[in-house]
């Protein structure tokens, strides 16, 4: 499963500020503030150094502030290789005006490990960063906070099966999968009218998935024209977003358009091993993808946690830290 703590992201901590916490009386509050700034400053120029040797290839900063610029003095190359992800839309404008390249991150409170994944995932996307890279990843707790931490990423597994393998299944565009797992994270966190809502979304392999599932009730997609059940088109994403509530799976083609909702799945339950306490999507997710080349999004309606699986096993895992729903 990929996670901070998992080597198919081959991440390391360097340091975290040891006054996060630090609550000193008013006399003594400024000096330990100064000194706060003054680590942020040095863990940023530790990270920029880092990013100047041909050992890594990008900078990745995960927040919502400018760097000061005055840290790339001397080093052009980190500078080029600087691509930031921000939650604001206000501020997406702001960064772009200085010639920082810009990923999109949802507005929801997602903790460092959840949206330095998601930032890599829209970075693999948008062909920023491909199998073999190594990035240095300077991260921020909130996305108006200053960075209080440094992690490594080596983006691309040893084999498919973990890390982000899954981004390059055979048919399914990258660009589709950021979207439906954007999607699915919006899901988890608002849920539907207020209420909870779990969910289960199949992409790839359609035609065997479909031939291995059968309906559960009337097919609300039948009848419409690809472009009108394409998941890219805002419209249908607001339908998928209602029709969640439905039991059974999305099955969707290779190319986003929407085949069915509301379908069961069928597999062999003896070849499924899932972690205790995930539920019977996950186990129909690990299912369909043992036994076909599909990709599965598992919402969980208990914790609004994002699963992805991949040849029967979970390779992504996202988590809110608070849901609307």
């Amino acid at each position: 499963m990929l996670s901070l703590r998992a080597s198919a992201l081959g991440v390391a901590w360097v340091r975290q500020s040891p006054h996060a916490n630090a609550r000193p009386g008013w006399g003594l509050q400024v000096s330990a503030m100064a000194k706060a700034s003054v680590y942020h400053l040095e863990l940023i120029k530790a990270a920029v150094s880092l990013a100047s040797k041909r050992t890594f290839d990008h900078l990745l900063y995960v927040g919502d502030l400018l760097l000061p610029e005055e840290v790339f003095r001397g080093k052009p190359g980190a500078r080029k290789k600087l691509v930031q992800a921000v939650v604001s839309e206000a501020q997406r404008a702001v960064v772009e005006a200085v010639g920082v390249p810009v990923i999109p991150l949802p507005q929801y409170d997602l903790g460092r490990a959840e949206k330095l994944k998601l930032a890599i995932v829209s970075g693999i996307a948008r062909g920023l960063y491909s199998e073999g890279d190594v990035v240095v990843a300077l991260l921020s707790a909130r996305p108006v906070g200053k960075p209080d931490s440094i992690l490594t990423v080596n983006v691309g597994p040893d084999d498919e099966d973990v890390g982000f393998g899954f981004l390059k299944t055979e048919g399914v565009s990258p660009e589709i999968l950021e979207a439906l797992i954007d999607l699915c994270v919006t899901i988890g966190v608002e849920g539907w009218e207020g209420r909870p809502v779990g969910s289960l979304f199949v992409i790839g392999d359609s035609n065997k998935v479909m031939e291995q599932s059968r309906p559960l009730s009337l097919n609300p997609f039948q009848g419409y024209s690809e472009d009108e059940r394409n998941m890219l088109n805002p419209e249908v994403k607001r339908a998928l977003r209602a029709f969640a509530v439905l039991d059974g799976a999305f099955v969707l083609r290779e190319d986003g358009v929407v085949l069915a909702a509301g379908r069961y799945l069928n597999f062999e339950e003896k070849d499924v091993r899932i972690p205790l306490g995930l539920g019977s999507r996950h186990m129909a997710a690990a299912g369909i993808t043992h036994e076909t080349e599909a990709i599965a999004v598992v919402i969980s309606q208990t914790s609004g946690t994002v699963r992805v699986f991949r040849h029967g096993r979970a390779v992504l895992e996202l988590a809110s830290r608070m849901r609307r729903s």
